[in-house]
């Protein structure tokens, strides 16, 4: 039987036109794993039309430019869908007009919609999987696409710190390292580096936080405010993986206003209690530290505060 990776590798090599795609609201690994993937898969076969797609994030320019989805590359093509789940998430495509379809996700299951569904729920970053099919098969590396995909995965592992990396992330990123000579210290100044404004807006939030007694804190974070700070939804959202380490504080969330999108971002994160099967109930999911939903509205954020709040509970009292 052949592995996975030959498996990818063949329709890769099999269509002229490939179109990678990824979540909405994407962070460094959706944008790392995809635009990285299109990089490695053009330098490997020269001839080929590839693109990466997706609404642009203006906080991650510095991991490349995307390409605008056209009418024509649907026409026989192949769909690769990096770092998401599920169809809803998937950022700027219709993924019924696509020949073939490959998904390329670190997250645990919730729906097949792909020809080939490669899921690793174990690999610390959708960018991890993209370096490691790319050391299993004949795709070449560029450096440029290195660094991209090594920002993905710090991104994700927020400096290797979380549960999820594994000794594997270790060896694949030394090996990714070694190959392609990353100067990596100079690559973390584009994904830590902040603004004035973000700094204040952190400030904001941590001001405007509001801590339960079983240690849940939450804030919702309206137009007003985004507008205030000069700050958009997903930029609001990313910022909930600066707030790990608060004494008595158990799993928190941001709430933030999406006007483009018209919904209500949530981002949720733990340092103990598991939170994606209490995301799951509220149409979200991801991984058991690490959750995101998708509300109507900001009515619907209360439900979902308790839940997690029970959750802090359930947790603090060993329950």
């Amino acid at each position: 039987m052949r592995s996975i990776y030959k498996k990818i590798y063949a329709k890769i090599k099999k269509y002229d036109t490939i179109v990678i795609a990824r979540h909405v609201g994407p962070d460094p690994d959706a944008l790392g794993s995809s635009i990285g993937l299109r990089d490695i898969i053009s330098n490997t076969f020269k001839n080929k039309k590839v693109y990466a797609v997706g609404f642009p994030a203006s906080r991650f320019k510095y991991l490349g430019t995307v390409d605008k989805m056209e009418e024509s590359y649907y026409d026989n093509a192949l769909l690769i869908v990096c770092d998401t789940p599920d169809m809803k998430r998937i950022d700027g495509v219709d993924i019924t007009r696509f020949k073939e379809i490959i998904k390329i996700d670190h997250h645990p299951f919730i729906e097949k919609y792909a020809d080939i569904e490669w899921i690793d729920d174990t690999a610390s970053s959708a960018s991890q999987m993209v370096i490691e099919l790319a050391f299993k098969t004949k795709l070449v590396m560029t450096k440029e696409a290195a660094e991209k995909l090594f920002i993905g995965v710090v991104a994700d592992t927020n400096r290797f710190l979380f549960y999820y990396t594994k000794p594997k992330t270790f060896d694949l990123v030394s090996k990714l390292i070694k190959q392609n000579n990353l100067d990596f210290t100079s690559l973390y100044d584009n994904l830590y580096l902040r603004n004035i404004k973000e700094i204040r807006f952190q400030s904001y939030i941590a001001d405007n936080l509001t801590i339960t007694e079983n240690g849940f804190a939450y804030i919702k974070i309206d137009q007003d405010a985004l507008k205030k700070y000069e700050m958009d939804a997903a930029t609001a959202g990313n910022m909930v993986g600066e707030f790990n380490y608060i004494e008595d504080v158990y799993a928190w969330a941001f709430f933030s206003e999406d006007v483009r999108n018209e919904t209500i971002r949530g981002s949720i994160r733990s340092r103990g209690p598991i939170i994606n099967d209490v995301a799951s109930e509220f149409g979200g999911g991801g991984h058991i530290y690490a959750s995101g939903v998708r509300l109507s509205s900001f009515d619907d954020v209360p439900a979902l505060v308790d839940a997690l709040d029970q959750r802090c509970y359930a947790y603090k009292n060993h329950e």
